[in-house]
C-alpha cells in the first residue's frame, strides 16, 4: 500500500468514526442495524468502526440486558452505548462579581456545580484564573471526577471576544474579565462572550432564527442570531450595547448608558429615596441594601417611586428593542440573567410602549426561564455541540493515558 493509498484509507477510517460518533453522542443505547440506518455504513464497516471506537475509550459494547422481547434467530445484534467514562465538559461563567462552574457528562446531564461571589477588581487577572481553577476542582470533585477526565471548558465572560478567544486589547475593563483563562483551565478551553453563551442556551430551549437574548443585570450585552446564525463582528463586538454610551441623549434619552436593567432599577432607587417627594416603601429598606427585586416587587405592590423606575426602565427597554429590530429584523427579544425572573413588571411597561404606527414589524419580548444559570448552560451546551460537531479532536482519558 503506497502512501497516498495510506492516507486515503485513514481519512476514511476517521470520516467513518465521526459520522458514527455523532450517532452515539445522541443516542442511547443502538444495534448495528440502527447505526446503519442513520450513517448509510454498512454492517462490516459499522462493526469495525465500533470496535475502533471501543478502543479509542468513547463507546462500550453492552450485553443484552434479556429485556428486549424474544432472541431473534441466529446470531444476536451487538449493542453498544457512548462509554459513561469517556470525559466530562465544565462550562465557567466567569462574572464581575461572581464565578459559576457546571460539569457535566457527554448528555449534557448535571455532575456537579459550584458558585462563589468575588471581587474581580480587588484579585486581578491572575486571582479571577486562581479563583476559577479552585472552583472548577471542587465541582470536579463532586462529580467525582478530575482534570484529566475534562475533554472542553468553555468559559463565558462579561466582554467582547473573536474567533480566537481574545478580547481587544483597547478596553481595560475587558482584559480584566478576559483574564487569560484558556492557559490555565482543564481540557481544551474556549473562551466566548457571554451573552452570547446566553443566547446559545436560548436557542436551546426555544429555536428562533432571529432573536436578541439581553443580559441585562450589571450591564447591557446581547447575543444575537440572525438567519440561524451568530453574530460575532470583526472584535467580537457584535450584540455589545456601546451605542448606550456614546449616543445615550439622542438615541436612549436616560441615565444610565450601557448599565443593565437591574443596576439602574437600584441606582435610580437609592437616590430616589433622598430626592422623591413622596411616600415610598423602599425608605423602609437599608439605602445600600435596596436591590433590583425590591423595586420590582414594590412596584408589583402600588409603589409610586418603584412605578416611575418601571416606567423609566420599560421607556428604555422599548427604545432599544425597536433599534435591535429595526436594524436586525428581530422577531423576540429575551431577557435574560438572574434578574429575568422578577423583569415581568417592566416587560409589561416595555410592551406597552413599543410604536404601533410605525410600519415596522415589532418583536415579541420575553422573559428567560434559565435564571442566573444561562450563561453556564450555553458554556455546556455550546460545549456539547463542539464535540458533536468535531468529536475526533477530543479524546478520552483512556487514549490520553
Amino acid at each position: 500500500m503506497d502512501g497516498t493509498t495510506a492516507s486515503s484509507t485513514q481519512l476514511l477510517r476517521q470520516i467513518n468514526s465521526e459520522a458514527l460518533l455523532r450517532f452515539a453522542l445522541q443516542e442511547q443505547v443502538f444495534t448495528a442495524g440502527e447505526a446503519m440506518a442513520a450513517t448509510g455504513l454498512t454492517r462490516a464497516t459499522v462493526l469495525g468502526v465500533c470496535d475502533g471506537l471501543v478502543g479509542a475509550g468513547w463507546l462500550e459494547e453492552v450485553s443484552d440486558g434479556g429485556d428486549a422481547g424474544p432472541a431473534p434467530k441466529g446470531r444476536p445484534a451487538r449493542r453498544y452505548q457512548l462509554r459513561e467514562a469517556a470525559g466530562v465538559v465544565v462550562g465557567l461563567d466567569a462574572g464581575e462579581g461572581y464565578l459559576t462552574t457546571l460539569v457535566a457528562d457527554l448528555r449534557g446531564r448535571e455532575l456537579g456545580k459550584r458558585r462563589k461571589s468575588i471581587d474581580s477588581h480587588a484579585l486581578g487577572r491572575a486571582g479571577r484564573v486562581a479563583g476559577a481553577q479552585e472552583l472548577i476542582g471542587q465541582a470536579l470533585t463532586d462529580a467525582g471526577c478530575g482534570d484529566d477526565d475534562v475533554l472542553l471548558t468553555v468559559v463565558g465572560v462579561p466582554a467582547p471576544v473573536d474567533a480566537e478567544g481574545m478580547s481587544p486589547q483597547g478596553g481595560e475593563f475587558w482584559q480584566l474579565m478576559n483574564s487569560g483563562f484558556a492557559a490555565a483551565l482543564p481540557g481544551t478551553v474556549i473562551v466566548e462572550n457571554d451573552a452570547n453563551l446566553a443566547a446559545i442556551a436560548e436557542q436551546a430551549q426555544e429555536p428562533s432564527a432571529n432573536v436578541a437574548t439581553l443580559l441585562s443585570g450589571e450591564r447591557f450585552g446581547a447575543g444575537l442570531i440572525v438567519d440561524g446564525q451568530l453574530l460575532r463582528g470583526r472584535q467580537g463586538g457584535a450584540g455589545e450595547m456601546r451605542f448606550l454610551d456614546v449616543f445615550d441623549s439622542k438615541l436612549v434619552p436616560d441615565e444610565g448608558g450601557s448599565d443593565g436593567l437591574g443596576a439602574l432599577a437600584r441606582k435610580w432607587a437609592r437616590k430616589g429615596i433622598h430626592s422623591y417627594g413622596g411616600t415610598t416603601s423602599l425608605r423602609r429598606l437599608p439605602e445600600e441594601g435596596i436591590q433590583a427585586e425590591d423595586v420590582f416587587q414594590a412596584a408589583r405592590e402600588g409603589d409610586p417611586l418603584a412605578g416611575e423606575i418601571i416606567g423609566r426602565l420599560g421607556a428604555r427597554l422599548a427604545r432599544i428593542a425597536v433599534v435591535l429590530a429595526s436594524l436586525l429584523d428581530i422577531e423576540r427579544v429575551v431577557i435574560a440573567g438572574g434578574i429575568s425572573s422578577a423583569i415581568g413588571p417592566v416587560l409589561e411597561q416595555a410592551r406597552s410602549l413599543l410604536p404601533t404606527d410605525s410600519g415596522l414589524p415589532l418583536p415579541s419580548l420575553v422573559a428567560s426561564t434559565l435564571g442566573a444559570e444561562v450563561v453556564v448552560q450555553g458554556a455546556i451546551e455550546s460545549a456539547l455541540i463542539r464535540i458533536r460537531h468535531e468529536p475526533m479532536a477530543f479524546l478520552p482519558r483512556a487514549v490520553r493515558a
